[in-house]
């Protein structure tokens, strides 16, 4: 017989602490499915009514040239017609220098294509960081999630990703989806009207390149966008009301009062300096595409300057300069002190 004893309740292993990571990601699926319309749902409206519009666009484009044919105002000179006519006739007369400027217009539109999704991300990430801190506490949940084993620190940590990377991911995937879509578009025409798209579009045209440039702006946009993330819920954690107005306003009475007493001029600045880099970079870094601004100069007059411009070491460019880096401390600090107001912070 077994000399130990029985006390009636079998000794249970402790229990490990949950991993830090693990928490964190569940707070980042908290994040996504509390705010699965602007994540994931409004980016994708956009891409699908941007495809409705183009194939309206085709469609109204088809009706317009058939009916100036039918009226004579469009005629088959230089080998090109709508009805009966492959239109692969168009590239025989055409020189190399004119093949390289059909790529690189097709690139250009493949880019436009997909930008749509990229616009409703910088407003969707704009609201989502005024209301990331306030709501809760407006909504009395605060006090729910502050019974939980999180850390303030690991809530706006969650909610800072999400905007500055998860958002982003989700908007480039449905940018390139929507890209692809109009890509089959104009497939679609070109196969209509007798010409080989596999030449004509998809062999012009370089949709992987642009493709990889956008994913490519992910890690750009993370940290070009922390100033107005950082700025966002520092004021969501703070104000007791109308986040919104708390802002926008603070940031551009401080342009005004500097404007009026000419204060940059003691730093022999002017204030366009102070409007461009404090409240522009305060209010709008949320919005993609706005680091080229501290990338080296180039004027876009055409396709050839707009590829040069999404080059990836012309985008990459931009982490040379102070601007990202000053923003991103900025903004890291602004997180910081929205970690410490959430941590009192109840309107109790």
């Amino acid at each position: 017989m077994n000399a130990s004893t029985f006390d009636g309740d079998m000794a249970r292993a402790p229990v490990a602490a949950p991993h830090p990571t693990h928490k964190l990601r569940l707070l980042l699926r908290r994040e996504f499915w509390e705010h699965k319309g602007g994540f994931f749902w409004a980016p994708i409206w956009a891409g699908g009514i941007s495809l409705v519009l183009y194939f309206m666009a085709i469609l109204v484009g088809e009706v317009m040239a058939r009916k100036a044919i039918a009226d004579g105002e469009l005629h088959g000179d230089n080998g090109f017609r709508i009805n009966q006519l492959d239109i692969g006739m168009l590239t025989k007369h055409m020189s190399a220098e004119d093949m390289r400027q059909a790529a690189q217009g097709i690139d250009l539109s493949l880019f436009l294509s997909g930008t749509w999704p990229f616009i409703v991300l910088g407003f969707v990430v704009f609201f989502y960081c005024l209301g990331a801190l306030y709501d809760d506490r407006k909504d009395r949940s605060v006090l729910f999630w502050k019974s939980l084993p999180v850390s303030d620190r690991d809530t706006v940590l969650s909610k800072a990703i999400s905007a500055t990377i998860v958002a982003p991911v989700i908007a480039t995937a449905v940018s390139l989806v929507t890209m692809f879509g109009f890509l089959m578009l104009v497939s679609a025409v070109v196969a209509i009207h007798g010409g080989n798209p596999f030449t004509l579009v998809w062999g012009l045209g370089s949709p992987l390149r642009i493709a990889a440039k956008l994913v490519a702006t992910i890690p750009v946009y993370a940290l070009w966008s922390l100033p107005t993330v950082g700025w966002l819920m520092l004021c969501s954690a703070w104000s007791r009301s109308k986040p919104f107005l708390w802002a926008v306003m603070i940031p551009l009475f401080a342009g005004i009062f500097v404007f009026w007493f000419d204060i940059m001029d003691l730093f022999n600045l002017d204030t366009a300096w102070f409007w461009q880099h404090i409240v522009l970079r305060a209010l709008t870094s949320v919005f993609p595409g706005l680091w080229m601004s501290a990338t080296s100069g180039i004027h876009v007059n055409g396709p050839e300057d707009f590829d040069r411009l999404l080059s990836l070491q012309q985008m990459y460019s931009v982490f040379a300069s102070p601007q990202i880096w000053i923003g991103a401390i900025a903004g890291i600090a602004m997180l910081f002190g929205a970690v410490r107001l959430r941590r009192w912070r109840d309107d109790n």
